[in-house]
């Protein structure tokens, strides 16, 4: 890397851990950062910026960790792992979850090993300590220790709650106050799909060999949706477009769409569901941009005909035709719901150039494979639209290693991209501050 070196502040954690000129490097390249540009290759290739990002994004925002569905009773548990930490999200007596972290006190063995599960205690494989569901130390065979005190070996905890049946986790001590109103905004839209009736048909776990934001930011845009022909079948291509913008070839797609979207608002108002777009991905802390579009066909899910892949209508929803209520929260989630199903995608980096992402379909909770639907095309489109996404953020990060990269403009209808952009510069300088 090479930028022009600022005045240190030390009031950031990494102001302690990184030596001085390197933190003024990394600093300065937020400072200058190029608004409406991709970012300079290190943000996409360097491991000190994705330690600041693992430290500033993730070590600070609630993060998507799973669904009410992945946790259905007492002692249900998954573990979620994203850069140096691995936590435990476990379903409680009192229906609430803790979220601990999964670093045994005694030598920090990981002490579960499953990425999920259901347990009683919590036991280490490694020496056997054994911790209460709440992370209290409850055993430790420990001879001749006669003054070891278990209770200051307490699983450390984190924090975690459930908002319309989705989980989120956050380590800050003091975690950001504002998802307080973002939940607000969310929750009316998702609530109607009742996602604490729902179980999991199918989830599916990928590596993609990129940084984290390149996944995000291919999320956020439609510009390339000529590679996904599965979705295209339903997806509207002009998704991200506005009037003035369609292409020739797209006019006809966007008329259709239009008359589809008002179709689907009128249905809206008589159920009383709330469709407008709130979007707010730049300017709030806890980002969120939400709406109910519809979707080409039948209007009613991700099929090649727009036809519902599941018979089960969800919750307490009336109508199949609905389109699909999609939401994108910063910094590591989107979701689709659809009155027949839902698709949750939750990206967790491994380091600054690999992402586990992670989809998870739901389905109403008394449906049943092979009679209400069927898992192989319950899952196509998004399948086949995943690993189109997965070679398109390869080939993002393979450029970004290469010393003919630099930073190329976002089109008009990658504005979203800009905004996610514009929200992690932010919240980094912030943390730096």
């Amino acid at each position: 890397m090479s930028a022009p070196v600022l005045p240190l502040n030390s009031r950031g954690k990494l102001a302690s851990s990184l030596p001085a000129e390197q933190l003024a490097e990394i600093s300065a390249l937020f400072e200058f950062r190029r608004k409406g540009y991709s970012l300079d290759a290190p943000f996409y290739t360097d491991a000190t910026i994705f330690k600041m990002d693992m430290e500033a994004i993730f070590g600070q925002h609630w993060i998507f960790a799973g669904s009410v569905a992945e946790l259905p009773e007492p002692g249900d548990y998954i573990t979620v792992d994203y850069g140096p930490y691995s936590l435990i999200v476990l379903r409680n007596d009192d229906g609430g979850v803790n979220v601990l972290h999964n670093v045994c006190r005694h030598r920090g063995a990981r002490v579960l090993t499953e990425a999920a599960g259901a347990t009683g205690n919590l036991v280490c494989g490694y020496h056997s300590w054994t911790y209460s569901p709440e992370g209290n130390l409850i055993h430790a065979s420990a001879p001749g220790e006669a003054k070891f005190d278990k209770n200051c070996f307490a699983l450390k905890r984190a924090h975690g709650r459930e908002v319309a049946g989705l989980i989120f986790v956050c380590i800050a001590d003091e975690p950001p106050t504002d998802f307080d109103e973002t939940s607000r905004i969310f929750e009316p839209y998702l609530a109607p799909h009742d996602l604490s009736k729902t179980k999991i048909a199918y989830q599916q776990n990928i590596i993609e060999e990129g940084n984290w934001k390149l996944v995000m930011e291919n999320n956020r845009e439609c510009y390339h949706c000529d590679g996904h022909p599965e979705l295209a079948c339903s997806l509207f291509p002009t998704w991200g477009l506005t009037e003035g913008l369609i292409p020739a070839h797209l006019e006809e797609v966007w008329d259709r769409n239009k008359e589809a979207q008002s179709s689907l608002e009128e249905r809206c108002r008589r159920y009383g569901l709330p469709y407008e777009v709130v979007e707010e991905l730049d300017t709030r802390i806890a980002g969120i941009r939400i709406s109910r579009e519809s979707l080409d066909g039948e209007g009613e899910s991700f099929s090649a005909d727009g036809r519902r892949l599941s018979k089960k209508l969800l919750g307490d929803l009336p109508d199949f035709r609905l389109g699909r209520c999609s939401m994108h929260l910063q910094p590591n989630s989107w979701f689709h719901f659809q009155s027949d199903h839902v698709i949750t995608f939750g990206v967790f980096p491994i380091n600054e150039h690999q992402s586990l992402v992670r989809t998870t379909w739901l389905v109403a909770d008394d449906a049943v494979e092979g009679v209400d639907y069927d898992l192989e095309k319950l899952t196509y489109t998004w399948k086949q639209t995943n690993l189109q996404d997965k070679a398109f953020v390869e080939l993002c990060q393979t450029g970004a290693g290469s010393p003919a990269y630099e930073p190329g403009p976002y089109m008009k209808s990658e504005y979203q991209v800009e905004a996610f952009i514009n929200w992690y510069v932010q919240r980094v300088q912030e943390h730096l501050a």
